[in-house]
């Protein structure tokens, strides 16, 4: 018997060993992959999370979350969402929808008295799902400008729209800037605020928060752009504009890593309204398109997938999510115009090879 439960021993150490090598040889593979990108697209710093059934199973920093103090990323670095912001303000709304307090059918003009006739049919689910026909931001909008809710929803309200609502799947900032506009309108409190309270917070993300440059904001990162080879500095905008509902979020991984968990559960929505949120939109006319409400919806060589990525002020996020694999990846890097998607994607085939994407097909 203790022969028996010394050669278990040998076996379960020999077990945990291989696995430990087999994860350490995993990780030297994403370091390979990940600066030899950052190398070649010039990324100063990139902060990435991989987690499996909403586990971290590994979390690091590469490179400058300042150049200018050479400041390295770790894994608590705070980036810029971009439009990651974009399923938290969905998840808002979905809430509201579960309490009653807005349908997805009503009219956004039962919530928001001042928009204009030609906005009359627009709806709740319209604005979700990028088929509102509001397009995006007027070519002549000045984003260096304060503006209150009333006076940026006058300016938006001024362009006439693309098309009719729920002709086509047309990406649109400008439909998430309304949904911020309406949660605010519904509970009387500032958007950003709804969101720490019923999300950040009861998920313990407690470095999500929304942006600020004024405020002292610890392990904050610079953003980058490329101009004609030369590193710059992020261009300024104004603070109001970097507080709408678009993607106006600060994160690390670590916020995004607990996010992901919530997302086995109903600790935040009910699984059927998740479902909904990562069902493809139905057009008019019976075609679907691969977005729900603020998550792209796809498959790759059969496996599902759901993500979203953004693009912001001289940064860069992804969240690419292999539900039925129970796979995540989240990566920031703070370069505008990177390809981080494509770091992401290869992190995922390192993980599983049937994740790599197909090659693109010849013309």
């Amino acid at each position: 018997m203790v022969r028996f439960i010394r050669h278990l021993s040998v076996a379960i150490f020999l077990v945990l060993l291989a696995n430990c090598c087999a994860q350490e040889n995993i990780a030297a593979k994403v370091d390979v992959l990940v600066l030899g990108e950052m190398h070649a697209q010039h990324i100063p710093g990139l902060s990435l999370a991989v987690c499996q059934s909403g586990r971290i199973v590994l979390a690091k920093g590469y490179g400058l979350a300042n150049v200018e103090h050479q400041v390295k990323v770790t894994p608590e670095t705070v980036f810029q969402s971009g439009s990651v912001g974009k399923q938290f303000t969905a998840t808002a709304v979905i809430m509201l929808m579960e309490e009653g307090k807005i349908s997805l059918e009503d009219k956004i003009s039962q919530h928001l008295k001042m928009v204009p006739e030609s906005w009359a049919d627009i709806r709740v689910r319209h604005l979700l799902t990028h088929t509102s026909g509001l397009g995006d931001y007027p070519s002549d909008f000045d984003f260096r400008r304060d503006y209150t809710d009333d006076e940026l929803l006058r300016c938006l309200t001024a362009n006439p729209l693309a098309s009719p609502p729920g002709e086509k799947w047309s990406y649109s900032n400008v439909g998430y800037v309304t949904l911020g506009i309406l949660i605010s309108k519904v509970t009387g409190k500032f958007n950003g605020d709804f969101l720490r309270e019923r999300i950040f917070k009861p998920l313990e993300m407690t470095t999500a928060r929304v942006i600020s440059e004024a405020d002292i904001v610890t392990n904050r990162a610079a953003g980058y752009r490329l101009v004609e080879g030369e590193l710059k500095n992020q261009e300024w905008i104004s603070p109001t504009m970097n507080t709408t509902a678009d993607g106006s979020l600060y994160l690390t991984v670590f916020d995004i890593a607990k996010w992901d968990a919530a997302l086995y559960t109903e600790k935040l929505i009910k699984r059927s309204s998740l479902d909904q949120m990562w069902t493809p939109v139905k057009l008019n006319d019976g075609k679907t398109n691969p977005y729900g409400f603020g998550w792209f919806v796809v498959e790759v060589r059969g496996h599902r997938l759901v993500h979203h990525d953004g693009a912001w002020q001289g940064f860069e996020c992804g969240i690419q999510r292999y539900v039925d694999d129970k796979l995540t990846v989240i990566a920031f890097d703070n370069l505008a115009g990177s390809n981080l998607g494509k770091i992401i994607r290869g992190v995922a085939a390192i993980y599983d090879p049937e994740l790599k994407p197909m090659p693109s097909k010849a013309n």
